[in-house]
């Protein structure tokens, strides 16, 4: 009935909108059905899909100019609700009434500003976040919890009796039970001092909602599975275990989930060998460990801890490719011609046998002739130079396609035992870990195009054209430093982008191309459309390559066991309903686990600099604002030069071409400009670092954005 209300109230040209009138159009004039129409009604518009007139009139809400968005807050205490792909309204600090971050709002217009529409909030529909982490203080008469959130600035009062052993000091999870007259909680959980080490780390992570440890009922599950590999299945599979694999991996890593095999076939073509770890075969659907694993999405890369999708029993034990063990995989074997092509291939399941476990940087030595490393190694050296061959020529394909190259540096942050930031460095991406590259790529393309083919239900990784807007603006951006895109950027294509980078590459300015490029992207998602990747410059694509880190991944595997191995067709409308769902949840846990690593790694460059007080460094400016600009450094730290800190001149800020012009001077700050800055301050708590221009007249205090 909720749809046929909304169906008509929708009708502009309908008068008769009273809640006495509507329970007669719909004959709900029994007292029974009167009573429910009301309870109904009233639910609809504690939803904002409607709203009720001064008259007692109901409409639309978007009739009477209110309109139902998830409020984002703003840390200076304004904010924005979006209603829609194309609008929104702007929030004053004044105009908030009880909303809080994230809340879902009933808003009204009350202005325009020019293109800026301006709203007030009705009332809230949806509390966002009733979870926050933060510190227990003591109040004036019952503890308070200050949350570590900057957007939430209330305090939330905890009584004796919900303080559950937490102390002043102590970093908690506090969970809202009130909001009004005010804001009182409950403590749900004790992370530890806030001086522990680790428990700065720990609280941005119980922040993001995140568990650490697994429930009971997937420790249960795993109990009966043992540390080797049952050989009752090894007769349904390909036995491989005489080959030659290896796996390839960084120095630290744990879970191992790809090995390669490769040799040359009479023809002159390529048999690679893509064996990933049989995730499916120990977790299957609907389980616990499934449950689990589908509610976290996603492994959590840490500066100085890994929070994995399975536990370690499963990602560093059975389903690890770990050498000289037999473990059971699914292998893509790709016969691949000199052109780069695949021309054939199978899928199947199959049993390994790793024979070595080597390092990219063992790997990387050894290619570059490190003879004590080539002779500990002898038998598998003649690989290692097959597969730089044959990545090569992969690459040579790719790039012909057009796939954008950006290339750009990662950092990593060094942490001693107890958490403290020891060095930042950058991520070096040897010839090893762009041929294991390469193999993956190649894999999880032959994947997506044979399930695409056969027109079965799938997940895949899609990455869709830039919008026409933040394409424009980057053009603007580059076009100074003498870049220009070629073509429509109605309907631009990937090496035309490709083309910027690679004239980029070697001058100064590479980095911040790169970077720019990379911002104005759609961020890649999965789907259980075929939509094609845009940055690959590829029509197929998915991610079947790390299922013991990703669900997707996972999540192939058990598509290609359901299809493939078994041929189990009934499973079609069953898959066809849930992928969609599934694809989702994947790709909003992804978007939180780069936030929960990025923001652990911002706090951590922040509290590592804050040694380094007073200290000056050259850098590159890598972002203008309206506010002033931020310097990038060679290892990638980055930190704001206050626009109120140009103390020589004052700056006026160019948001097309993004460059700030002194009035009285003419200077110009712009992208990749070079300059030198002095460590003003750091904030560990809010992760930001503070530059000011050397030669510039220090200010005794700093304004922050």
């Amino acid at each position: 009935m909720k749809e046929e209300i909304l169906e008509l109230l929708a009708d502009r040209n309908y008068t008769r909108r009273k809640i006495q009138e509507l329970a007669e159009h719909f004959h709900m004039m029994d007292t029974q059905d009167y009573v429910s129409f009301i309870k109904l009604i009233n639910e609809m518009e504690d939803e904002g899909l409607i709203i009720r007139s001064r008259i007692n009139d109901y409409y639309l809400i978007n009739q009477l100019q209110y309109y139902k968005g998830v409020l984002e807050l703003n840390k200076r205490g304004f904010g924005f609700v979006k209603v829609d792909e194309e609008r929104e309204f702007y929030i004053h600090d004044s105009q908030m009434k009880d909303a809080l971050n994230h809340d879902t709002v009933l808003i009204e217009k009350i202005k325009s500003h020019g293109q800026r529409e301006e709203g007030r909030v009705v009332r809230v529909l949806k509390r966002g976040q009733l979870r926050y982490v933060g510190e227990v203080k003591r109040g004036r008469k019952d503890y308070i919890v200050k949350t570590d959130d900057q957007k939430f600035d209330k305090p939330i009062i905890v009584d004796s009796a919900h303080m559950h052993g937490a102390m002043p000091g102590h970093k908690v999870v506090v969970e809202i039970k009130t909001f009004k007259p005010q804001i009182k909680g409950d403590i749900v959980k004790i992370i530890g001092h806030r001086n522990d080490p680790g428990v700065d780390i720990l609280s941005i992570v119980h922040a993001h909602d995140v568990d650490i440890e697994f429930p009971k009922e997937v420790y249960e599950q795993i109990e009966d599975i043992q540390d080797e590999i049952d050989p009752s299945d090894i007769k349904n599979r390909r036995d491989l275990r005489t080959e030659l694999i290896v796996t390839i991996d960084g120095d630290d890593a744990k879970d191992l989930d790809d090995a390669i095999s490769l040799k040359k076939l009479e023809n002159g073509h390529y048999q690679l060998g893509v064996h990933i770890a049989d995730v499916s075969y120990y977790v299957s659907e609907n389980s616990p460990l499934d449950k689990e694993a589908i509610k976290r999405g996603t492994s959590i890369y840490l500066v100085d801890r890994v929070i994995p999708m399975l536990p370690h029993k499963l990602s560093n034990g059975i389903c690890s490719l770990n050498p000289r063990a037999d473990r059971y995989t699914i292998s893509c074997i790709m016969e691949i011609n000199k052109h780069g092509e695949v021309v054939n291939h199978e899928i199947i399941p199959s049993v390994i046998h790793s024979s070595y476990r080597m390092t990219y940087n063992n790997v990387n030595k050894i290619l570059d002739g490190d003879q004590e490393l080539q002779k500990e190694y002898a038998p598998a050296v003649p690989l290692f130079f097959l597969m730089q061959e044959l990545a090569t020529l992969l690459r040579k394909t790719r790039d012909e396609r057009g796939a954008i190259d950006f290339d750009v540096d990662e950092a990593k942050v060094l942490v001693d035992k107890t958490g403290t930031p020891t060095d930042v460095v950058l991520r070096t991406r040897g010839t090893s870990d762009k041929i294991i590259e390469e193999f993956m790529l190649k894999a999880n393309e032959t994947v997506a195009e044979h399930f695409k083919w056969m027109d079965l239900p799938f997940i895949y990784r899609v990455h869709e054209q830039p919008k026409l807007k933040k394409l424009q603006q980057f053009a603007n951006i580059v076009k100074p430093l003498g870049y220009t895109i070629k073509g429509s950027l109605e309907h631009v294509f990937p090496n035309e982008l490709n083309a910027i980078i690679q004239a980029s590459k070697g001058t100064e300015e590479h980095v911040i191309v790169s970077t720019l490029l990379l911002r104005c992207m759609q961020k890649a998602r999965y789907d259980a459309k075929c939509l094609g990747h845009f940055g690959l410059a590829d029509e197929y694509y998915t991610h079947f390559t790390s299922p013991i880190r990703r669900y997707p991944d996972l999540l192939v595997h058990r598509l290609i066991r359901t299809f493939l191995f078994k041929q189990d067709y009934k499973q079609t409308a069953h898959f066809e309903e849930v992928i969609p769902e599934l694809a989702e949840q994947s790709s909003l846990r992804e978007k939180e686990a780069v936030d929960i690593e990025r923001e652990v790694t911002d706090m951590k460059m922040a509290e590592y600099m804050s040694k380094h007080i007073g200290e000056e460094f050259e850098g590159m400016i890598s972002s203008v604002t309206s506010f002033g600009f931020f310097v990038e450094l060679q290892n990638t730290i980055d930190g704001l030069v206050h626009i109120t800190d140009l103390t020589d001149d004052y700056y006026h800020y160019n948001e097309e071409q993004m460059i700030l012009t002194g009035e009285r001077t003419g200077k110009i700050f712009k992208l990749s400009d070079k300059v030198k800055v002095r460590v003003v301050a750091c904030d560990k708590k809010e992760r930001t670092i503070d530059f000011e221009v050397v030669g510039m007249e220090s200010r005794k205090k700093k304004r922050r954005l």
